[in-house]
């Protein structure tokens, strides 16, 4: 857990997510990610300069038809505090509208049920357990499908309610992440998402982990070229 709290840590500090008095809702859909988020947030309140609270925020997709024992099990152990939230998401995305690529809704619809739930008790700031690969996947959907140059922000003001979200694991990879989940025996739901990895993104960890073996140190140049400004030298304003 050491080694997972000083990237957290690392990301904390260099973008100012956490601040004296937050109450931070984590957004845990039972997967790896959330699930290690929310187990390092809890440890890191415990020692954090600055006072936090945490809890967890599960959003049940199937409105009562996934099985969160394991997750509620572990929760408990550790004195996490947590609450399941029945939504119908899974029923309006694959039964109602057939999505085909139903990553965007879904996580449009996650967002806005968690955000005014976690407004109407007080929390002032949800965080997310994106990762490096995150990012990086990000940036090549919306280059490929929006032709933008565009991803996520470690830190936004969601103005409809405004809460801060944030993201603490930026610094981490999906393979360290996976690594700490196994060391750390955090359970984890694997079945939680209706798509079944048929995604978009899924598409693109794919070509990003193939160009990973001829190109050394891709994922890591790639998320320097993101995130350093100094480097965003496409186009020049003047002629």
């Amino acid at each position: 857990m050491q080694k997972v709290l000083s990237k957290i840590r690392r990301g904390v500090e260099k973008y100012n997510l956490i601040e004296e008095g937050d109450k931070i809702a984590v957004g845990v859909s039972g997967g790896k990610d959330s699930m290690l988020l929310v187990s390092a947030l809890n440890e890191l309140s415990k020692f954090y300069p600055k006072k936090f609270s945490v809890k967890a925020f599960t959003l049940d997709p199937t409105n009562g038809k996934t099985d969160f024992s394991e997750m509620i099990n572990y929760f408990t152990a550790k004195h996490i505090d947590f609450e399941i939230v029945p939504t119908d998401i899974f029923d309006i995305i694959f039964v109602e509208r057939k999505e085909k690529n139903p990553c965007s809704l879904c996580a449009k619809l996650r967002r806005g049920i968690l955000c005014t739930t976690i407004a109407e008790q007080g929390y002032n700031k949800l965080a997310l357990g994106h990762h490096a690969d995150d990012l990086i996947e990000t940036f090549f959907m919306s280059m490929f499908y929006e032709g933008r140059l565009s991803t996520f922000m470690p830190k936004t003001l969601l103005t409809k309610t405004n809460i801060v979200q944030i993201r603490p694991m930026l610094f981490m990879e999906e393979c360290e992440v996976s690594g700490a989940v196994k060391r750390l025996k955090i359970p984890v739901i694997y079945n939680c998402c209706g798509a079944n990895k048929h995604t978009e993104r899924e598409y693109f960890k794919k070509l990003i982990a193939e160009q990973t073996k001829h190109i050394k140190n891709l994922k890591t140049k790639l998320f320097n070229a993101i995130t350093s400004p100094e480097r965003y030298n496409l186009f020049d304003k003047e002629f």
